[in-house]
């Protein structure tokens, strides 16, 4: 077994085999960038070295730093985690070639399943049923709008290399191709150095069903059962779930067939993930479930076949990196119950899902659930990398029991001043068609509105923060309590809900009351997260609310004027569609901001003309910049 293993990633998964490699006897060594220096990866390893610049493209992405950070450091083997690297081919075999040992399949292996259309064709070969689309050399524009227009619209356009949901678009007729290959194709190049593509037949209801193998070097192939990722917003997962709805022993015989068939193939060796695309128009059957990729390397969803099978998967990839056999034979393999897992965002879902960053002031987590992050109260959000921020994962004896426990934490998360995704996932959870199995990858689009329409805080939350507000003294302007001639006093408490005014009518409190708050079916996730002199925070069924006393004097920042067109979040500028002096319709591209891996269109928000752009493509802007101005038509 090895002795010092290195974790060439950062977050959430760095933590998570640091916690496993302690647990084996294992010392364990980070690397951090700049904006890390403080993380809590570095607090937990038993030594950290430091990699460069907080770009990913100065840090986490220099092979050769974290290869020369491994052995300055005495490390005898090195993790990838996911992402960043651990898809590299050129990176596992520099790690092998400096007499380091790689935690992760044979070079040989990424190579022949990183590119998406190379990988489809050798897994037909192998008899894996492959989703009909495009896959040739010819990467001309004209030659790939001839290719969907054979294949049929929809269609999906993806990036040869990519991964995560990047480089990937939905194309819905003809006259859209063009425009979203471009996109397509600049943010592939940007994430991946390779602007190829292939094209894919748009399954119109898919489901997202992948399945847990593994390898070892002695040529022993296993399955972990089957996993469901239906649930995703821009072809990002957003809740995971072990075993997949609907699935019968048939079905989930042969996709598990296929999917050690798929890593034979390619001698695999370690943890991988063949992804399946299936027609759930009929439910899942074996004749409409076809390979889509296969990822090699951990997932990030791994808890929740962790949580069923009852294995420590990154152990298992530390002792087959050793050269030990499969700890266990098919056979010997089983699942309980049903595990589920929700991904935590930083981002904004009221306003586009906005990355939200900032210091997190609070930061509390709830207990019940097995909880991944890779943060702490106090930490901050950078700009940098992804806005994933905790993964939340709940087991039960059946699916009804894994909504539940997830649901309840998703409730009882309380974050201030960053904003997340929490009341989404809760909401989502509950959805009567989630609750019952109907899902795809369309779900969270077809049920945005009702999934992200900012929520007003309860009656029992408006009660318990002007409760909290009387009990803290705020002075004479905040509560006024009347006199009424047979009936108890009341009292008007004045607030400010972030900056809008309200007045909360409370009944006369007994003698001796406490805070607290009436029954309700939110009230078991109500809780004050703060009190101070200026503010209160409640928690509330996933939302945090600011209130704050109602004085006359306070100010209010106005907002940009009408065609001031502002960036919403840190980021880099990719593209300028417009110039000075432009006509311009509303909806129509103006400009494209890089932030968080992921791109932000900025569109025209009415008819005119182009006054002024206020930056080159390439710069790093800050929130709140003004990019570009519009002067309205008839003004």
């Amino acid at each position: 077994m090895m002795k010092r293993l290195l974790i060439a990633n950062r977050g959430e998964i760095a933590c998570r085999i640091i916690r496993t490699a302690k647990r084996t006897g294992i010392q364990s060594v980070a690397v951090f960038s700049d904006a890390d220096a403080g993380a809590l990866h570095v607090r937990m390893a038993d030594a950290a070295v430091h990699i460069g610049p907080s770009a990913v493209s100065e840090s986490y992405l220099r092979g050769d730093a974290i290869i020369a950070a491994a052995l300055e450091s005495g490390a005898d083997a090195i993790h990838p985690g996911f992402g960043f690297l651990s898809e590299n081919a050129q990176f596992a075999k520099a790690v092998i070639d400096a007499g380091l040992i790689w935690v992760g399949p044979d070079p040989a292996s990424i190579e022949a399943m990183g590119l998406k259309d190379a990988a489809k064709t050798l897994m037909a070969e192998a008899g894996v049923p492959v989703t009909p689309g495009y896959m040739g050399a010819d990467q001309s524009p004209d030659t790939l709008a001839a290719a969907a227009g054979e294949i049929g619209y929809p269609v999906l356009i993806k990036a040869i290399a990519g991964g995560g949901g990047k480089g990937m678009r939905k194309v819905e007729t003809g006259a859209e191709f063009a425009s979203a290959l471009q996109s397509c194709q600049r943010e592939a190049k940007g994430a991946f150095g390779d602007d190829r593509v292939l094209l894919e037949k748009y399954v119109t209801r898919p489901r997202h069903i992948e399945v847990q193998v593994f390898g070892d070097k002695h040529g022993n192939v296993v399955h972990l059962f089957e996993r469901d990722c239906s649930l995703q917003r821009r072809h990002q997962k957003v809740i995971e779930e072990a075993p997949a709805p609907g699935m019968d022993e048939a079905t989930r015989a042969a996709i598990c067939e296929a999917a050690v068939k798929a890593a034979h193939a390619v001698d695999y060796v370690g943890a991988g993930t063949i992804e399946f695309i299936a027609d759930a128009s009929g439910g899942l059957r074996a004749d409409r479930i076809w390979f889509m990729e296969m990822n090699t390397r951990l997932q990030v969803e791994h808890p929740v076949t962790e949580a069923i099978t009852g294995v420590d998967l990154v152990e298992w990839q530390l002792r087959i990196a050793s050269g030990e056999t499969l700890p266990k034979s098919q056979e010997q393999l089983s699942f309980s119950g049903w595990a589920m897992e929700a991904r935590l965002y930083a981002e904004d879902p009221a306003h586009a899902f906005m990355p939200s960053t900032g210091t997190l002031e609070i930061f509390e987590l709830p207990d019940g659930v097995r909880v991944e992050t890779g943060v702490e109260a106090g930490d901050a959000i950078t700009p940098f990398y992804d806005p994933m921020i905790a993964k939340l994962i709940a087991h039960g004896q059946t699916r009804q029991e894994a909504i539940d426990g997830l649901g309840a934490a998703c409730r009882s998360i309380a974050i201030h001043p960053v904003k997340t995704n929490a009341a989404f996932l809760a909401r989502a959870l509950a959805e009567p068609d989630f609750v019952a199995g109907h899902i795809d990858t369309g779900f969270i689009e077809r049920h945005a509105d009702a999934l992200t329409q900012p929520v007003e805080p309860s009656r029992q939350a408006l009660e318990l923060a002007a409760q909290s507000m009387l009990a803290q003294g705020q002075g004479p302007w905040i509560g006024l309590t009347g006199f009424r001639l047979n009936a108890e006093p009341k009292r008007d408490v004045r607030m400010l809900l972030g900056s809008e005014a309200v007045t909360i009518v409370l009944p006369s409190p007994l003698r001796g009351e406490g805070l607290g708050v009436r029954g309700g079916p939110r009230a078991q996730a109500l809780k004050i997260v703060r009190q101070s002199k200026h503010m209160t925070l409640i928690a509330d069924a996933g939302e945090v609310f600011v209130f704050s006393p109602d004085r006359s004097d306070v100010a209010h920042a106005g907002a940009a004027a009408d065609g001031a067109i502002l960036a919403p979040i840190p980021g880099k500028v990719t593209a300028i569609a417009v110039a000075p002096g432009q006509r311009v319709e509303k909806g129509e591209t103006l400009i494209v901001l890089e932030a968080m891996k992921m791109e932000y269109t900025l569109s025209a928000p009415f008819d005119g003309t182009v006054a002024a752009i206020n930056a080159l493509s390439g710069d790093q802007v800050t929130e709140g910049t003004v990019l570009v101005e519009i002067v309205e038509e008839n003004q």
